[in-house]
């Protein structure tokens, strides 16, 4: 994508405005952004340092959470609710490689994630990926989305994930409702994994981050750990609960645990 002064967005894109997905592909080192998003991003990482290496701890968290769903817990359908800019492996690769006839749904309303889901949708024969535009603020959109009905069997558990994308809901907009409609959609079994970044770490640095998106005219909300716990409502945590994300289930030790500044868990439906 150009990078100069003349960047040509897709249809429906606004490149004066920064967009929450493309600050995060810009971290993670891809070409899906604009300078309007990589001045934001820059500023961000002027306030946190680490930002990089916060956003590559989600991914990595992800990878975790679709090997285990799958191969541990039985999961073979997801609902990834702001999926953002592809970045391979996607979570479907992921399931796949375990269990090649997983179903996954992803759902985003950047149209620059519309743009790449084809990417999205390369599959396994046995398995099936689906995209979705849509919003986690209005959860009926989702469910009723003929693309979700014909992917996903509801009667059946389903892995929900919502991986860094509560924070850009404020609280007026009541996000644990939003989520809890999601939940109620699912059968017993299912289960639901959830990112959210927090100010319990590092209360100067993320304030400032915070700072200079709202600043930006986003809306970027750090939540206690209490209020991220809030989105699970009485599902059943599972271990090692709700941690640091880079301690949920590491592959190898963790230096320092609260390095990334989320909140991380996992639990299931009763």
């Amino acid at each position: 994508m150009d990078k100069g002064s003349n960047e040509v967005a897709p249809p429906g894109v606004n490149i004066n405005v920064p967009h929450s997905a493309r600050i995060y592909d810009y971290w993670l080192g891809g070409k899906d952004n604009f300078a309007v998003d990589r001045a934001v991003g820059e500023a961000m990482m002027k306030a946190i340092p680490g930002m990089r290496y916060m956003a590559g701890e989600n991914r990595k968290f992800v990878h975790r959470v679709a090997r285990d769903l799958v191969a541990k817990e039985g999961i073979t359908q997801f609902l990834d609710v702001g999926t953002g800019i592809p970045t391979r492996p996607n979570l479907h690769e992921i399931a796949q490689s375990f269990e090649p006839s997983t179903r996954v749904v992803y759902v985003d309303n950047d149209p620059i994630v519309l743009v790449h889901a084809r990417a999205l949708m390369i599959s396994t024969a046995e398995g099936r990926s689906e995209y979705i535009s849509a919003d986690v603020r209005d959860p009926s959109s989702i469910l009723e989305d003929r693309a979700l009905k014909d992917t996903l069997d509801l009667t059946k558990p389903v892995g929900l994930t919502l991986i860094a994308i509560l924070m850009l809901l404020a609280d007026a907009d009541d996000p644990w409702a939003k989520v809890a409609a999601l939940r109620d959609a699912l059968p017993s079994g299912s289960l639901i994994a959830i990112t959210h970044p927090t100010a319990d770490f590092n209360p100067d640095e993320v304030n400032a981050a915070v700072a200079a998106a709202t600043g930006a005219g986003m809306t970027l909300v750090a939540r206690t750990e209490s209020e991220v716990q809030r989105f699970f409502g009485d599902w059943e945590m599972l271990e090692p609960g709700l941690v640091p994300v880079s301690s949920w289930r590491p592959d190898s030790e963790v230096a320092d645990p609260k390095a990334a500044y989320y909140w991380a868990g996992v639990a299931r439906k009763p």
